[in-house]
C-alpha cells in the first residue's frame, strides 16, 4: 500500500484515467484496437487504485498479471495496424506501460523486501512468494529493472505530452495517458522506497 499523501494523490489521477478512458468508451466508441486500448487502460486504472487500497491475495494479483499480458496480446493487431509513426508510437507507449504493469505486480515482494524483512507491512499477499535479498533490501537486478521501467514511464509521460500538444482535436485520451504513465512511474518510484 501506498503512504499518505500518495495514496490520496495517486487514487484522484488514476480515478481521472479511468474515467476518461470509460467516458471514451460511452459517449464516442472508438472502433477495434482503439476499444480494446481504452478498456485496458480502464482496467489499469481500476488495478492501481486497488493496488494502493487493498492488499490481495497472490491469487488476485496472478489473475491481474494474466488479465494484463491478455490486454497486450490484444494490443498487438493495433500495432500492426497502425497507419503512421505517432499511432504505432502511441500503441508502443501503451505495450511498454502494460509491461510495466506486469512488472510491479509481479515484482512487488521483490521491491518492497525491506518492509517483507521488517515485517511492518505486506502488500498484495506476496508474503513469501519470492526470496528476499539479504538484510531486507531489494537485489540489485530488480532494482535496476524497476528503473528502466521508471524510465520507460517518464518517456511516456513526455510523448503524450507532446501528442496532447500536437493534435488539434481529442486531447482528451493523450492527457489521460501521459496522467496513466506519470502515476505508475510514481508508484514503480514508491515501491521500494
Amino acid at each position: 500500500m501506498v503512504d499518505p499523501p500518495w495514496d490520496l494523490l495517486l487514487t484522484v489521477a488514476f480515478l481521472l484515467t479511468g474515467t476518461a478512458g470509460i467516458w471514451i468508451l460511452v459517449v464516442c466508441p472508438p472502433s477495434g484496437g482503439e476499444t480494446v486500448l481504452h478498456l485496458n487502460h480502464a482496467a489499469m486504472s481500476a488495478a492501481m487504485i486497488l493496488m494502493i487500497w487493498v492488499i490481495v491475495s497472490d491469487v488476485a494479483v496472478w489473475a491481474q498479471v494474466a488479465l494484463f499480458a491478455v490486454l497486450t496480446l490484444a494490443l498487438l493487431p493495433a500495432l500492426r495496424g497502425a497507419s503512421d509513426r505517432a499511432r504505432r508510437a502511441d500503441v508502443v507507449g501503451h505495450l511498454a506501460l502494460n509491461a510495466a504493469m506486469i512488472w510491479m505486480l509481479a515484482a512487488m515482494p521483490l521491491l518492497m523486501a525491506d518492509a517483507h524483512a521488517s515485517g511492518a507491512h505486506r502488500h498484495a499477499g506476496h508474503g513469501s512468494a519470492v526470496a528476499i535479498a539479504p538484510a531486507g533490501q531489494p537485489p540489485g537486478w530488480a532494482i535496476a529493472v524497476n528503473s528502466l521501467f521508471v524510465a520507460v514511464c517518464a518517456a511516456g509521460v513526455l510523448w503524450w505530452l507532446v501528442r496532447a500538444t500536437a493534435v488539434r482535436t481529442h486531447r482528451l485520451p493523450a492527457i489521460g495517458h501521459g496522467l496513466m504513465a506519470a502515476g505508475m512511474g510514481t508508484m514503480l518510484v514508491l515501491l521500494p522506497a
